[in-house]
């Protein structure tokens, strides 16, 4: 982590994915993330996957370098501390209802220049997740051969829905420094979703050609790409976006005089144009699967490599996880204390600053491990005041 965010203080009372995700990012760049639980964890505590001990690493991981405040949520003191700890502080992440106790009107009384970026389903309120987003904005009907729809099992739209948030949240802030006005920003999955469709220029595509894109498999839409097996069977992923790339290319596998004859019969050049490879796909594969084909994967890599060509077999994750350059080698790993006692390389902030040393990720709290220290420090109570609340199981500690 950095402490480029250091001195910033953020309240944050979420669960799942997205909202997380958010609170983590500003941790890891310096920020001081409180998050806020349920007594015993919250919907997400316990979720898959999982220790022998039930420990989550998914909620480890995303819960990295915060503090963990724990409360009766159902208790009004226990809401009501939570409300005077985001008036504050200031700044609010939150994946819960817009309504009740943590609506932001309710939440600014007291605190007008409140920051609240609340994470959403749908923009009117009703409950979404990244895998019914995903299916409501069609891109399982392009994944895979079909004609079956096929899910994919990266919450994309959770990810990038907390990348928004956190920077929503700073460019709110910095508009409060600009004005003295707070206020709540909204980030609903399904405009995330459906807004980077636009930004990709898929709604554009359909309603201009008044069709679906067609199933493609592994083929890359638009470029030439797809997966081919070399001669010891291993499936290597190789796109071309770059006019030096097919050049180096049909030069490293040896086609040039199949291609020149395919360009010769449909009266084309491919030297300059990645739409005229992806439209004649089917002539060109079948050259290049002979070609790769014909080689061992390591003949492969050894001439893709010299001429710059874009190329990665596939792999499982364990494979990745055992990958020195990618994990163990990686300056953005390191080793911390784990509450699952687990010991495991530890993601922590993926930018590189300029003049900064990269710090070493931080441990996920324990649920309530600093709920004393919290209350006495941002809220000023005493020792027999917090005491008196941890009897009355109004707080929680560990």
């Amino acid at each position: 982590m950095y402490d480029l965010l250091s001195g910033l203080t953020i309240i944050e009372a979420s669960s799942f994915v997205a909202s997380p995700s958010a609170g983590l990012y500003c941790a890891q760049l310096g920020a001081e993330v409180i998050r806020v639980d349920q007594i015993g964890g919250g919907p997400d505590f316990r979720r898959w996957p999982v220790t022998e001990a039930n420990d989550s690493l998914y909620w480890e991981n995303l819960n990295r370098a915060k503090r963990s405040l724990a409360l009766d949520l159902g208790n009004p003191e226990g809401r009501a501390l939570l409300q005077a700890l985001v008036r504050k502080t200031g700044q609010f992440i939150t994946n819960f209802p817009a309504t009740g106790f943590l609506s932001h009107e309710l939440l600014a009384e007291g605190r007008p220049d409140l920051v609240t970026v609340r994470v959403m389903g749908w923009p009117d309120g009703s409950p979404a997740l990244d895998y019914t987003v995903n299916n409501a904005i069609g891109y399982p009907m392009m994944t895979g051969p079909g004609p079956e729809p096929v899910n994919h099992v990266l919450p994309a739209w959770d990810l990038l829905s907390g990348a928004y948030a956190a920077f929503a949240l700073l460019a709110a802030i910095r508009r409060r420094d600009q004005t003295g006005n707070g206020g709540e920003v909204r980030i609903p999955l399904s405009d995330v979703a459906i807004g980077t469709a636009a930004n990709l220029g898929g709604i554009a595509e359909v309603l201009y050609s008044g069709e679906n894109r067609p199933r493609l498999g592994n083929a890359v839409y638009g470029l030439f790409g797809r997966d081919f097996v070399t001669a010891d069977g291993v499936r290597t992923m190789i796109v071309v976006v770059t006019p030096r790339q097919w050049k180096n290319l049909v030069e490293a596998l040896d086609v040039g005089e199949a291609v020149s004859a395919i360009e010769a019969e449909c009266g084309v050049s491919f030297a300059r144009d990645d739409g005229l490879r992806f439209a004649h796909r089917d002539a060109l594969f079948p050259v290049f699967e002979a070609a790769v084909g014909a080689k061992s994967h390591a003949e492969l890599i050894a001439a893709f490599d010299a001429g710059g060509v874009v190329h990665s077999s596939y792999r499982t994750m364990l494979d990745a996880a055992r990958d020195p350059a990618l994990v163990s080698e990686n300056p953005i790993f390191g080793s911390v204390a784990n509450p699952s006692g687990f010991d495991y390389p530890a993601a922590g902030a993926f930018a590189t600053v300029p003049d900064l040393d990269r710090q070493e990720p931080r441990s996920a709290p324990r649920n309530g491990e600093h709920s004393e220290v919290i209350l006495a420090e941002q809220l000023g109570l005493s020792n027999s005041e917090i005491g008196q609340l941890i009897d009355e199981g109004i707080v929680g500690v560990d």
